[in-house]
């Protein structure tokens, strides 16, 4: 039985945990993309739209986005959605638009696996590989994206435990890929103010538990505008290693979720704010 944790007050012995928990590896671990590291003292800022839906507005989106600081570049290209009638991504063609949003500004690129049958174009040609909260516990997929070496950004289920959220990383590392990067993006509650609830619990928790870098996404855990400030703020000064921010610069006919994202000018403003913020917790924007 292995002990992730032990204090007066809890004491969890789980001995599945054998590649993700801190116990057996007490350092944190630090993932190179490119240029850049997450997990270190500088935080990741990954930022971008929910959906690739043009070249226009994917590139404008990127350039302003890289000016604020952001070091990587998010963007759908691949969407699954909850209604069958909502748009669906441009696919292939949003993968090629976001490599060309790489070239011009030399941001990495991240986007979301919904298919194991576009694995090996993703390798190919993406920096980060996301895995979706809806397929946290896509045991297949996990076990795939295991015999590569790409980084994996392990979103936590709409419904997850942190057990659970940790035995799915746990899936990955096992079959080789220790390159894995846990975001917690809001659980289902019963509150309905918010898109989600932001557990801001489980950062300082999983940083207990685990070795591997935390990330937040505010946008999708409160899927309103206006939260994703101080839900950002909260996550930096409870110890995440960085944040994935939706920006759009039209978000008022975002072809999805624009009610959750903020306009490149508020990013840039929000930018000044989280660097106070990293200060005070001795970290770097």
């Amino acid at each position: 039985m292995l002990v992730l944790a032990n204090d007066q007050e809890h004491n969890i012995e789980v001995n599945e945990f054998k590649l993700t928990s801190r116990a057996l590896h007490p350092e944190n671990t630090e993932i190179k993309v490119g240029d850049n590291v997450i997990g270190g003292k500088k935080l990741a800022i990954i930022a971008g739209p929910c959906s690739v839906e043009n070249k226009e507005q994917i590139l404008d989106i990127a350039k302003s986005v890289k000016s604020a600081g952001a070091t990587f570049l998010r963007g759908g290209a691949f969407k699954p959605r909850t209604s069958p009638y909502s748009f669906q991504g441009l696919e292939d063609e949003g993968i090629d638009l976001l490599k060309e949003a790489r070239k011009i500004t030399g941001l990495p690129i991240i986007t979301e696996l919904t298919s194991l049958q576009y694995l090996d174009e993703f390798v190919e040609n993406i920096d980060i590989i996301q895995v979706g909260a809806r397929n946290m516990q896509n045991f297949d997929m996990l076990k795939q994206l295991g015999k590569t070496k790409k980084p994996i950004l392990l979103k936590r289920g709409l419904a997850s435990t942190i057990e659970e959220f940790l035995l799915s990383a746990e899936y990955i590392m096992a079959g080789g890929n220790e390159n894995v990067i846990l975001c917690e993006r809001g659980i289902r509650t019963f509150e309905h103010y918010t898109r989600n609830t932001l557990d801001i619990s489980a950062i300082p928790i999983i940083k207990k538990l685990s070795h591997l870098p935390i990330i937040v996404d505010p946008s999708h855990a409160s899927g309103i505008w206006w939260l994703i400030e101080p839900l950002s703020k909260a996550a930096i000064a409870a110890g995440a290693d960085g944040l994935i921010i939706e920006v759009h610069n039209q978000p008022e006919i975002a072809l999805s979720d624009g009610e959750q994202s903020i306009k490149p000018k508020r990013f840039e403003e929000l930018m000044i704010g989280l660097r106070k913020i990293a200060n005070i917790e001795d970290r770097e924007i």
